[in-house]
């Protein structure tokens, strides 16, 4: 029997800031809030039916990397399904440059964790 699996966004107020800092991004990035807000995500796999241009990073990670506003921002967000609801952490939010620099800097000092 399918129920429905709602979405609990932690850290919202992140995107809040960003917004703030990003005036441009809130178009975009309430548009994805209200994407997240009406989920229904039973596995993995339903994230990149909602957010087409999402990878979902491997290794037993549990983490997505989602592109928001025609790919000028990235949101780096930890997934963990429960039993009633999937808990979506966010944790981290940049401009395209920005997630860039970040994988650069990833490879260069081959960090595991965001």
């Amino acid at each position: 029997m399918h129920h429905i699996m709602k979405v609990h966004l932690i850290k919202q107020p992140a995107l809040m800031s960003f917004m703030t800092l990003y005036p441009g991004s809130r178009a975009a990035l309430t548009g994805w809030l209200q994407m997240v807000r009406f989920a229904d995500w039973q596995t993995p796999g339903d994230i990149l039916c909602t957010f087409r241009t999402a990878d979902l990073l491997g290794n037993g990670s549990n983490r997505v990397v989602i592109d928001i506003g025609g790919n000028h921002y990235r949101i780096i967000a930890k997934y963990a399904f429960g039993h009633k609801q999937v808990h979506l952490f966010i944790c981290w939010i940049g401009t395209h440059a920005e997630y860039n620099v970040l994988c650069k800097k990833r490879q260069q000092y081959r960090v595991t964790e965001y």
